[in-house]
């Protein structure tokens, strides 16, 4: 059913493409932080297939230079927004996606282990389209209504947890006006 996260942390009504690159979360944690991510693979080419071919470990090195600088990284997110506003999950809300890497946020490290993380395909310098926003706007009105720590405090950027090593989503990014909606409800 669309709009409604399964108790494996699938969401339904949306594209699904597992990706092996998961593991438990620890524990006894529970999820209570988003993390906004922008990223395209070449950078700064849109509307193909290669993210979903990096987080299936199925990027083929010799097809691009950056691919080829890629081998062997095994990575993913939970969910990928493109620019046209379809949303393809990768990971169960449940698990651990590894996108974060090497992480802080509120004195916290190893932000994998308790936030969800959310894929926009843009760059740090190119503004997301307004169908990025209307998906993000409701995949986090979704996530909230399962995850109800996520609140509008808990959801940052990359950079955020990541500083001095990640920029994105970048300066393209309308924090403003996200933060506005997610205020609002």
């Amino acid at each position: 059913m669309a709009g409604v996260i399964d108790d494996t942390g699938w969401l339904g009504g949306i594209r699904h493409l597992p990706s092996p690159n998961h593991d438990a979360r620890p524990a006894d944690t529970s999820v209570d932080a988003l993390v906004i991510h922008g990223m395209t693979v070449p950078p700064g080419h849109f509307g193909h297939d290669h993210v979903a071919a990096l987080f299936t470990n199925r990027l083929a090195p010799r097809d691009h230079p950056v691919f080829a600088e890629l081998a062997g990284l095994r990575v993913s997110a939970h969910a990928v927004i493109e620019r046209t506003g379809r949303i393809t999950q990768y990971v169960g809300f449940e698990a651990r996606a590894w996108h974060a890497g090497v992480s802080r946020l509120a004195g916290r490290e190893r932000v994998n282990d308790f936030a969800v993380g959310i894929e926009l395909e843009g760059t740090d310098d190119c503004a997301y389209s307004p169908w990025q926003y209307r998906a993000l706007v409701w995949l986090i009105g979704v996530l909230q209504a399962r995850y109800p720590a996520i609140t509008a405090e808990r959801i940052v950027g990359h950079a955020d947890i990541a500083p001095g090593r990640k920029t994105d989503p970048g300066t393209a990014f309308d924090w403003v006006a996200l933060r506005n909606v997610v205020a609002t409800g």
